[in-house]
């Protein structure tokens, strides 16, 4: 952990960038996966930096793909096109519009070209989970290699993935955990020296085996857009009356997971993933004014999942994100117990019987493409 600003770094970096040659239109193209928080990142200051630690699993199957065809602009404006599943998203394109402006005093040379942007998701777009790392983490890859071949800069792979996670969290704060694979840690705390409020820091070397095998069932309970948004819910953070104890309960939270991780104890590891989940939609339900993003059968999935467990004695545990949705964690030593009850109990209780089946992830994928240098 360091009280240098990486800001800073990047800023000053930037006044190195000259001129480039680039006589024809180029592509890059990266794959990177969403996440589910296991501790929870729930109030933010500044420009996007979080009040509180956060840790997560990387998805494999759930995943944006993201294209970007390059040229040198011609004329005094530049040209953003966002092309979403085989159509021009105007809405998306302003925004990606204002998060290229903001990140270019890091990049200048984005001021000197022309972008087409192709995008699309594995999962359905209905399906309900938060398509923003995913997608705010795989632009940023992209950036990051095109600073790479007209600069060769970013060479050392720790710089480029570090670089990556700085600009997705302009985008949105948890796509710079997606940058990484297996967990992923964004926030500074003294359990990890190398950890930044600027950055997401990879942490899958102090994994247990047991942990590389969780599968996450995620039972689609409602895909309907949230009556209150999760920038909302952040922002209601500022004045919520239990915010300090929440920020200290996430460091304590922490302390416990990061021991279970390396332990393989998966009893404490369940207990601290669920204790979080509740107390993210508590937070909610206590905030001013207040908000309710469970469903009746959000409540009726997590009454079945306890009884499960309680009988059977296996070892697994559920988390929330900022919705209905449930993500179901478990090791692959119960898959066909856990397959069976999903498919029998859980799945009726979701919208069109939808869940998706995924696992850990060993993090974003570049895809080489015959136009790049």
């Amino acid at each position: 952990m360091s009280n240098y600003s990486l800001a800073e770094k990047y800023r000053h970096d930037a006044k190195k960038f000259g001129d480039f040659n680039l006589s024809e239109k180029k592509l890059v193209e990266w794959h990177s996966p969403s996440n589910i928080a296991l501790i929870k990142y729930w109030g933010k200051y500044g420009d996007q930096l979080p009040k509180n630690p956060s840790i997560s699993f990387t998805l494999n199957n759930s995943k944006t793909i993201t294209k970007i065809e390059y040229s040198k602009a011609v004329g005094l404006e530049r040209k953003i096109v966002y092309d979403f599943e085989g159509q021009r998203n105007l809405i998306f394109e302003e925004r990606v519009k204002k998060y290229f402006h903001k990140f270019s005093e890091f990049v200048p040379f984005v001021k000197s070209l022309d972008f087409t942007i192709y995008s699309h998701n594995t999962f359905p777009h209905s399906a309900g989970i938060a398509s923003s790392a995913s997608s705010f983490s795989s632009l940023a890859l992209c950036i990051a290699s095109i600073e790479h071949t007209l600069f060769n800069t970013l060479g050392n792979k720790i710089d480029f993935f570090r670089k990556a996670s700085f600009l997705a969290r302009l985008g949105s704060g948890s796509a710079c955990r997606s940058t990484f694979g297996k967990l992923a840690l964004w926030g500074e705390t003294d359990l990890m020296n190398t950890s930044s409020n600027e950055l997401a820091i990879p942490v899958d070397k102090a994994i247990h085996p047991v942990f590389n095998t969780y599968y996450d069932a995620i039972l689609i309970i409602d895909s309907g857009k949230k009556a209150f948004s999760s920038t909302h819910g952040h922002e209601l953070m500022k004045d919520h009356p239990f915010a300090n104890s929440r920020y200290q309960q996430a460091n304590d939270n922490l302390k416990k997971l990061l021991q279970a991780l390396a332990d393989g104890d998966e009893n404490t590891f369940a207990r601290v993933v669920e204790n979080e989940a509740m107390s993210l939609h508590g937070l909610m339900m206590s905030s001013n004014p207040p908000f309710v993003l469970m469903k009746p059968n959000t409540l009726v999935a997590i009454t079945k999942l306890e009884e499960f467990r309680l009988k059977s004695n296996y070892s697994f545990t559920f988390t929330l994100d900022a919705g209905p949705n449930i993500h179901i964690l478990y090791p692959e030593r119960i898959r066909s117990e856990m397959l069976n009850f999903i498919s029998s109990e859980l799945s009726p209780l979701c919208e069109n019987s939808l869940w998706i089946d995924d696992h850990l992830s060993d993090g974003p994928e570049k895809v080489v493409t015959k136009n790049e240098i």
